[in-house]
């Protein structure tokens, strides 16, 4: 059962409870397909396994290389760095052309009695140490092709400019000014575009769970378009994407995460982004903000999994597999769809065309949260780790999360 028929199911079974959809559904709908792909695994592996789902097993590299910590860029792009003693990784984590520029730790900060913000603090790859600093001046950061430049938001969503930050300095060597306030961003492929969701409202907001001490989305979804930014110029033009509402849906039909943001096409030429009510799980925009059909090559792309399509745009990162071995995941053809199983839970970037960066756990592991960094690759059975285990749950303070890169 793939994705959408999850919601679909979920969103048939709330109908049936309540009138009214509460804030923050797209979460729970999620949480609905990631306990129902549990218990599948269950019954096939006989332990709880990972449900957000991709991987792939290993490549023709020696596991026992990858020790090395000279700077960034000094560090041949063939090898791998890696530091499986270290969570999260002081010093830099990189396989072949592909590098992790930065990770952030997540935190739920109350602002008011019944509001807070889920905010990230990154931790930014020194380019001339490789060793991962500290920084807390950014709300959202994304990284360039090469990782010289990162695009950056200020700490107060949504926001009126968009930094350009000189990786080599960390000073911001321009602002661009943007006339509708934005609270995401993505680089082109080729790094030379830029794609800026605007929103409403911070998109980060949490309100007050109903019944609960928790926090939830605040709904509905604020989300009022995109800008495309020509990096070199720092020109570019807003597209409205008015939400979508259904009269005779009772869930609403429109319904977005509250943060639901658009990323540029590998070709790029279309801008897209998930939407989870949908009946194929996602949109596509021409550059002006025209929607489009779906291109062919890209009809197998899931916004919910990070690696999304090959360099060569020939195959598509997928979900959850859990056939074979225990964790395990698709990767697709873009072309035909046909599926190739491989190792790990989720596949997080691509190293070339035929390997990844994916979570996964140990051999034999039972805890579907206790996950590392390892590099996999699609044939093989080896699996090379890059980093220690996160400790906690999902959701649990402290877990950091990467940002990966093309060196």
């Amino acid at each position: 059962m793939n994705v959408e028929e999850l919601v679909r199911d979920a969103l048939r079974e709330q109908a049936a409870e309540q009138p009214l959809t509460r804030p923050g559904f797209a979460d729970r709908v999620l949480a609905v397909r990631r306990r129902r792909r549990s218990r599948r695994i269950a019954g096939m592996a006989a332990v709880t396994v990972a449900v957000v789902a991709v991987a792939v097993a290993v490549p023709m590299l020696d596991s026992g290389r990858g020790t090395d910590v000279r700077p960034a860029d000094v560090v041949p792009k063939t090898e791998v760095n890696a530091h499986p003693d270290q969570s999260p990784p002081r010093e830099l984590i990189a396989a072949g052309n592909t590098g992790m520029a930065a990770y952030f730790v997540p935190k739920t900060v109350r602002k008011t009695a019944d509001t807070a913000v889920y905010e990230r603090t990154y931790w930014l790859l020194d380019q001339k140490s490789g060793r991962y600093e500290k920084t807390t001046k950014w709300s959202w950061l994304a990284v360039a092709p090469g990782m010289k430049t990162a695009a950056v938001l200020e700490r107060d969503l949504p926001a009126s400019r968009i930094g350009l930050l000189d990786l080599t300095t960390g000073e911001v060597a321009r602002w661009i000014p943007v006339d509708h306030p934005v609270g995401g961003l993505a680089f082109s492929r080729d790094g030379g575009k830029l794609v800026a969701t605007s929103y409403g409202d911070n998109p980060d907001l949490r309100v007050k769970m109903e019944g609960s001490e928790g926090w939830d989305q605040k709904q509905p979804a604020s989300r009022t378009g995109f800008h495309v930014i020509d990096v070199a110029s720092g020109k570019g033009s807003w597209s409205e994407v008015k939400l979508e509402s259904d009269s005779d849906d009772p869930m609403g039909g429109g319904f977005l995460n509250s943060r639901q943001d658009f990323a540029l096409s590998g070709d790029g030429r279309h801008v897209w982004a998930g939407n989870p009510m949908g009946d194929i799980g996602k949109q596509f925009y021409d550059l002006s903000g025209k929607e489009v059909p779906v291109p062919a090559n890209d009809k197998y792309l899931e916004w919910y999994v990070d690696a999304g399509k090959s360099p060569d745009g020939r195959l598509v990162a997928g979900d959850f597999a859990g056939q074979k071995w225990k964790t395990s995941s698709w990767v697709l053809d873009a072309a035909t769809g046909t599926k190739t199983e491989v190792h790990g839970q989720q596949l997080l970037a691509w190293v070339g065309n035929t390997s990844l960066i994916a979570w996964d756990i140990a051999k034999g592991g039972k805890n579907e949260f206790h996950q590392r960094l390892v590099l996999v690759t699609i044939g093989s059975d080896k699996v090379v780790p890059l980093s220690d285990f996160r400790k906690g749950n999902d959701g649990d303070a402290g877990r950091w999360e990467p940002v990966f890169a093309e060196r």
